[in-house]
């Protein structure tokens, strides 16, 4: 058996993870959230680092001994460190800014070795001129396996999920058209990010200029991997709006979830307004992105919360208006 064959059956896909139903004030209508931290990983991207290894290997662009290099942090620079290992590959990420042993340690954990760089957008120049093969979740966001495995669970009316590379809300909206279902696809945008208006002005070159401060989603300009053909919606949503909804899906689930989970919630709860508005009923899937401990010293931190002057208060309490609990197993 050859490197290659090998290591493609290394990248199998893993089991599936969970739907949660969570009660809403809606009659007739289902709001189900996919829990991604479930994830060996822990996040949504962990079916992206998959992806971008099965292509890079099936190309030949990754063989026995390359060392595999990303600019990136957080969740995408851990999942792709995890699955270098288990294909034993050097794996080497630039990160922006000064170094945190918070950002660092996870991957170093994984044998992966993390630089870091400043100013923040010279990370992408850097990991080029590294050698080995740049795996640019970016420039080459490959379509993974989500949507096959939400549409073997349940055939939901609308699926939100946030979007960094674009990828998630792409591989949802072509499985949706190839399989013939009438699912739509909502993308949830916070502030500062450029699909919002560039969606609504299908202008695919538009950039903001600015950073997003949800972790994960949200892109200074329109990336390659957003298809505006392949979304049905975007709405935008107030990070003080992502930040109360993370806070609020933790009450009634116990899940330490991240701002851009919160933003996908605000977003699916949107469409479950107009459902109830209209007196239609329906299911609304909804993503979990990550969750975990981190989360309680950011996103879930009254101090944290003030010191980027986000006032959560008044979110809260249409969330909790909406959203009731306990929460059940979801399913098909």
């Amino acid at each position: 058996m050859t490197w290659t064959t090998s290591a493609l059956a290394l990248l199998g896909p893993e089991p599936p993870t969970p739907l949660i139903e969570l009660p809403v004030a809606a009659p007739g209508v289902r709001l189900l959230l996919k829990d991604e931290s479930r994830q060996p990983t822990g996040s949504l991207r962990h079916r992206h680092a998959r992806a971008l290894f099965q292509r890079a290997i099936a190309e030949g662009l990754i063989a026995e001994g390359t060392t595999v290099v990303e600019a990136t942090g957080g969740n995408a620079a851990v999942a792709q460190a995890w699955f270098a290992r288990r294909l034993g590959l050097p794996y080497v990420v630039v990160m922006p800014g000064e170094r945190t042993e918070a950002r660092a340690r996870p991957v170093e954990a994984l044998g992966g070795e993390c630089r870091f760089v400043t100013p923040p957008l010279a990370i992408y120049d850097a990991a080029r001129a590294l050698g080995g093969h740049f795996l640019d979740q970016f420039g080459r966001a490959a379509p993974h396996d989500l949507a096959d495995e939400l549409f073997g669970q349940v055939r939901p009316d609308w699926v939100v999920t946030g979007a960094g590379t674009g990828a998630t809300s792409a591989a949802l909206g072509s499985r949706a058209r190839e399989l013939g279902l009438p699912c739509r696809v909502a993308v949830a945008d916070p502030d500062n990010s450029a699909y919002f208006p560039g969606w609504t002005l299908d202008a695919p070159d538009y950039g903001t200029g600015m950073p997003s401060r949800i972790e994960g989603i949200g892109r200074p300009r329109v990336e390659p991997g957003f298809r505006f053909d392949l979304v049905d919606l975007v709405v935008p949503v107030p990070d003080a709006a992502s930040v109360a909804a993370a806070r609020r899906l933790r009450e009634v689930t116990g899940l330490p979830v991240g701002p851009s989970s919160g933003t996908a919630l605000w977003a699916a709860l949107e469409l479950v307004e107009r459902l109830r508005a209209r007196g239609e009923g329906g299911t609304v899937v909804s993503l979990i992105g990550d969750a975990a401990e981190r989360h309680l010293a950011t996103c879930h931190d009254d101090a944290w919360a003030a010191a980027k002057g986000l006032d959560v208060a008044p979110h809260l309490g249409t969330l909790r208006d909406r959203v009731h609990g306990p929460v059940s197993s979801g399913g098909g």
